[in-house]
Order: C-alpha cells, then structure tokens, then sequence
C-alpha cells in the first residue's frame, strides 16, 4: 500500500495548531539547498536545531564548503521559530567502511540505502539523547532520493530509539521547485553530485559520456 507521507505530515501539522504546541525537531540535513525549502516551511511549526551529519561527503574541502552554507543559511533566513545548528562528527573512513563491498552500485542502490540508514540512526540516536520531541531528515525533498525507504527507515528506527520519527515527503507541494527558488534568492552554492566520490565519479563520467556524444 503506498503511503502519501505528505498527508501524514500535514495530520501532525494540524494537530500542533490546535494544541498551540512547538515541538522540538532534530532535523538532519544533507545540505543547505534542500534544507531551504524545509527550514521555510516546519519553521513555523517546530523549534528545530539541524544536525549536520554526512561521513559521505568525502572531499574535506567539499563537506567544509557545504558546513558553512548551511550556517549561512540559517544566519540569513528569516523564521518564526530560531534555529539552531549541531555538527556532528566527520569521519569519510565511516562510510568507507559502511559502504564497502557496494562501490560499483548505481545511485539510489544498496549503498545509498546503507548511506540513508547511517545517517538516520545517528539523527534518532542524538534526538533520544537530548530528548527531541521529533526527528527527521531533509532527503525525501530530493526527486532522486526514495521517500519510501526513507520513510521506513524513519519508522523502524522511532521504534528502535523511541523517539518520534517525523514523516515526510518534503518534494510534494513543489518543495523541491521551492527550495531551487530560495537557493537562487540566497545565492546557495548547489553541488551537482550527493558527495561520495562514488556518485562524482559516476556524475563525471555522464558528463564524458554526453560529451562524447
């Protein structure tokens, strides 16, 4: 049965208006472009602090780059509710080890998902040590990230840390028209690839491809 994760957002959205509730929400985020349009739009709704956590990013000076667009972003965005901001730990040997076996896997294959599941279960993990009321992450705003898995993903681990997971599919609603909107209103630096040497290998050599072509 598909679930629309978009209506199970906007549910919990309108309960938290009749209560005149502000949860607290640790929202892992993968980069400040797809954070914009989300950081816009739960604001409202939720006191939220980003936890910046991706060992994929492999490049230092690539994930530092990144680092600082997402602190520029929330420096310059205005919300009803301040955000915070939380870095987690680097360390690109991580996902080396996570991921090996599964170098030549397409995007969106069983690396990514093993990728999507590191990168969750840290989210869940500090959310249930600081006492979140919620947790979530920015990806299923990406057209090329599976919302499903995603989802399920969120849903076991709520139920494996005991901290509410937060559904989502942030592209519904032009979300991700939106978040390319505000990424040229905050002049964002939108990389090309998701930041694993995989996907800049597999990104450059299209670009090969297309030229020979």
């Amino acid at each position: 049965m598909n679930i629309n994760y978009q209506k199970e957002l906007d549910k919990i959205i309108e309960q938290l208006k009749i209560a005149g509730k502000i949860p607290t929400l640790l929202l892992h985020s993968c980069c400040a472009p797809c954070s914009s349009y989300v950081l816009e739009y739960l604001s409202e709704y939720f006191s939220i602090t980003i936890f910046y956590y991706n060992p994929n990013i492999t490049d230092s000076e690539e994930y530092q780059k990144r680092v600082e667009e997402q602190k520029r972003l929330i420096f310059e965005l205005p919300v009803k509710n301040e955000i915070h901001f939380f870095e987690g730990d680097y360390n690109p040997k991580e996902f080396y080890t996570l991921t090996k076996g599964l170098e030549e896997e397409p995007e969106g294959g069983a690396r990514c998902i093993k990728c999507y599941y590191k990168r969750l279960e840290e989210t869940a993990k500090i959310a249930k040590k600081l006492n979140f009321d919620y947790f979530t992450t920015t990806l299923t705003l990406s057209p090329y990230k599976k919302s499903d898995k995603l989802n399920q993903i969120g849903s076991f681990l709520e139920e494996k840390y005991k901290v509410s997971y937060l559904h989502s599919d942030f592209k519904k609603k032009n979300g991700y028209k939106k978040s390319i909107e505000l990424s040229k209103l905050y002049h964002l630096y939108r990389q090309d690839y998701c930041g694993c040497i995989y996907s800049k290998r597999e990104k450059q050599k299209k670009e090969v491809e297309v030229a020979r072509n």
